[in-house]
This record gives structure tokens, C-alpha cells and sequence, in this order.
């Protein structure tokens, strides 16, 4: 139980943070997120996010990305040390099976307390 209080104080906290100009593409990568990885697999929903970040902007989708690295998911630790959420897609394909299916599992959850805060921020 300790663990999803803390994961929704996280997400809260994030979603709080997000800047009013990346708000309507935040919302919208956070409610679909789940669905594509239950759809397509983490690493596929990785991939398709990887190709959205934009290297000229700060997007949602590399706020989004720093988010999820941040989020304290088991096995998710970037293979180059970078703390940051461009290593996350890496990290993925990193995993073996047993942490992959870990790492799919406990994102979901990650993700449900984001989709919570999304829909309480309206």
C-alpha cells in the first residue's frame, strides 16, 4: 500500500507541474499510454513514444518520458546511467523476460495514478 500512495503523491506532483502549452498533448499521451501498452507490449509503446520526441522542443512526450524514468519502476534503470527519460526506451529493451513482464506490470500501475491525476486536473 505504501508504495501506491507514493506513486500517486509522484504523479500528482507531475502532472501539477506540466506547463499550460504541453497540457492538452500530456493528457493525451498519460490516457492513452496504458491501452497501447496492453495493445502493443512496453517496449513497442516505448518506441512509438521515442519517435514523437522532438530534439528542437521540450515536448510533452520528453516530460512524459522523464516522468516514467523517474517513477521508480523495478528494473527500469537506464544501461547508460543517464537518469533521464531518454534512456528509458534502453532500458526496456534491456530487460530479460522475467523483468520485462515485472517492468510491464508495474508501468500499468504507474500509469493508472498519472491517469488519475490527469482526469482530477481536468
Amino acid at each position: 500500500m505504501i508504495r501506491d500512495q507514493v506513486r500517486a503523491k509522484y504523479a500528482y506532483d507531475c502532472v501539477k507541474a506540466v506547463t499550460n502549452d504541453q497540457w492538452e498533448d500530456y493528457k493525451v499521451l498519460v490516457n492513452s499510454l496504458g491501452s497501447t501498452i496492453l495493445r502493443s507490449g512496453l517496449a513497442t509503446t516505448m518506441a512509438f513514444l521515442e519517435r514523437k520526441l522532438d530534439p528542437k522542443k521540450v515536448s510533452a512526450t520528453e516530460l512524459l518520458f522523464d516522468h516514467l524514468a523517474a517513477a521508480d519502476v523495478p528494473g527500469l534503470v537506464s544501461p547508460d546511467g543517464d537518469p533521464g527519460g531518454a534512456g528509458l526506451p534502453a532500458a526496456v529493451r534491456a530487460l530479460s523476460l522475467e523483468d520485462y513482464i515485472l517492468a510491464t506490470r508495474e508501468m500499468l500501475k504507474v500509469l493508472s495514478w498519472f491517469r488519475r491525476a490527469v482526469q482530477a486536473r481536468g
